[in-house]
């Protein structure tokens, strides 16, 4: 199949997530976040297009599936940027999957609440990405995303509709958005998150870059750490004990809010709470 991929981020064995498979119904993402990697392996990442003849083809394969596999929508962009509102594609997907997989949509965009009907029918969890609470570094750190306010509302009317719902605190980033974990997990816990999955800033070159440019007040000492740090596929990461540190922090605001808690391609399976590290055992 062309569009439904094995769930594979590079082959890491870092990685905790269940088998899944990877659907995207576009190319590119124009939140254009800083410290995104897409643009390290898709051509013009921050440019989104639509997949050609999605729909057709995702008729198609869908139709092959066995039992009700988990669908990631998305894992290389957002299922719902700006052109959603008039090309319904993700909204297509949704009904072409129903009765057929279980789905787990990944997004940053308040658009996933105008998919409420659908959402509440089909067994399906949304996560979304919160990485600031403050609108000026959500700003500056992912410019084409929709502010935070509107994320923590969205999670909320998602919630109070019976979908259940997860967190990425992803990345945290030293000296940026570190200070804010608590307040962050008592956002995402007061908006009826049940879950958070959470990571650290793992640079590879062009993201490197866009943060050197965009946080010149920040770098030099974000390179002294990284310098400390190992490079693992392509990306670099914070020295062990460092990243275990944040996620211990992160772990412990989640229990004594009653939140379950994993990271993402970290190493530390052992700081897990969850019996999935993408949010996906809250589906049903």
């Amino acid at each position: 199949m062309e569009l439904l991929r094995e769930f594979d981020p590079w082959r890491d064995p870092l990685c905790t997530c269940p088998p899944k498979l990877s659907l995207n119904p576009y190319t590119g993402c124009p939140h254009a976040c800083l410290y995104c990697y897409i643009t390290s392996y898709i051509p013009h990442g921050f440019q989104c297009r639509p997949k050609k003849d999605l729909l057709r083809r995702l008729e198609g394969e869908a139709g092959r599936l066995e039992g009700e596999p988990l669908i990631s929508m998305c894992n290389s962009s957002d299922p719902y940027p700006p052109q959603e509102r008039e090309l319904l594609l993700t909204r297509g997907c949704l009904e072409r999957l129903r009765g057929r997989a279980r789905v787990l949509v990944v997004t940053k965009s308040d658009l996933v609440v105008r998919d409420l009907d659908l959402l509440s029918r089909l067994p399906c969890t949304v996560s979304m990405t919160l990485t600031t609470l403050k609108p000026g570094l959500a700003r500056r750190l992912e410019p084409g995303a929709p502010p935070p306010e509107r994320r923590l509302k969205a999670l909320r009317k998602l919630s109070d509709a019976g979908v259940p719902v997860s967190v990425r605190l992803d990345p945290l980033i030293p000296g940026l958005n570190e200070g804010e974990i608590r307040d962050l997990v008592e956002a995402a816990a007061s908006a009826g998150v049940g879950h958070v999955t959470s990571s650290t800033f793992k640079p590879r070159a062009d993201s490197w870059e866009r943060m050197r440019r965009g946080f010149p007040e920040l770098f030099p000492r974000l390179r002294e750490l990284y310098l400390k740090g190992e490079r693992r596929k392509r990306s670099l990461y914070l020295p062990r004990e460092r990243r275990r540190e944040l996620m211990e922090r992160v772990r412990e605001a989640c229990l004594s809010l009653g939140l379950t808690f994993s990271t993402c391609r970290e190493g530390f399976p052992d700081l897990h709470t969850s019996r999935s590290c993408d949010g996906s055992h809250l589906i049903g």
